[in-house]
């Protein structure tokens, strides 16, 4: 799928094979109305299919990674959209492929947070792999301010991340806590004071890695909540397997002893 220009999300692919995605409502701390929805979704759609693609950055423009709900749009209800019990992609409604699609894509997200980072914007970081979030950042779990469970995949999300009564506390006062405490509860990987250019490094090693063994490191990475400790041993054995030997795994061992930048083959 091509992506197409438009006023809530960009997408720049550098020659690393770095995805610089940003969310582009910073007049609106980039919060979440039904365009940012869908071109969020169609940001997906193109990233799970773009060639070269080796990592991806997200962030926000602005003053914020992404503040949530646009109250304007709250109650709002589209006449085409169908229940939300209704899985229109793969195990998921739209709202929760706006965030578990990150985890979705075959190679690793980097999300870099910092401003604000409250209720579907929290759900959307935590959808990226690794999350680097600036000390000072507003973050809450805020659905249940409105009277609402958190959604957009939040407890698929944040499990194995933050403890379980932490993650009650959290959701059942809403209050807000900082990218510091973040960190210390597992919600932030890691703090900076420059989390784009934190985000960008770690993406730029990323893509300096196999691809082929990246993308199957993620598969692995992925199964790991879900699977019983025999099907992990196997789905290891068969990602191995494949690798062994391979045109890449070979170059990974090669430019390492020749000391120089590996060229690995996409396809």
């Amino acid at each position: 799928m091509e992506f197409r220009a438009n006023e809530r999300v960009s997408i720049d692919l550098d020659g690393d094979g770095v995805a610089h995605v940003r969310l582009t409502r910073g007049d609106k701390m980039n919060a979440l109305d039904t365009e940012m929805f869908d071109r969020l979704i169609d940001a997906g759609q193109a990233l799970q299919t773009m060639k070269g693609l080796r990592a991806v950055v997200l962030a926000g423009e602005g003053r914020a990674f992404c503040a949530g709900l646009d109250l304007a749009s709250f109650g709002r209800h589209r006449a085409d959209e169908p229940p939300l019990t209704e899985r229109t992609y793969g195990n998921a409604n739209r709202a929760q492929q706006v965030a578990m699609q990150w985890r979705k894509l075959p190679v690793p997200v980097i999300a870099a947070v910092h401003g604000v980072c409250f209720g579907g914007g929290l759900q959307i970081a935590s959808g990226a792999d690794i999350r680097v979030v600036a000390p000072d950042t507003r973050m809450a779990v805020m659905e249940m301010r409105w009277g609402l469970v958190p959604d957009m995949g939040g407890i698929a999300l944040w499990r194995g991340l933050v403890r379980d009564d932490v993650l009650r506390e959290l959701t059942y006062t809403n209050r807000e806590f900082t990218g510091a405490e973040a960190r210390a509860i597992g919600l932030a990987t890691c703090v900076s004071e420059d989390p784009l250019a934190q985000a960008t490094a770690i993406a730029q090693t990323i893509a300096d890695r196999n691809p082929h063994a990246m993308r199957g490191a993620k598969r692995l990475i992925n199964a790991m909540a879900d699977k019983s400790t025999d099907d992990l041993l196997m789905e290891e054995s068969r990602e191995q397997h494949a690798l062994l030997g391979s045109k890449n795994q070979m170059e990974a061992v090669m430019s390492g002893m020749e000391k120089r930048k590996a060229r690995y083959d996409d396809a």
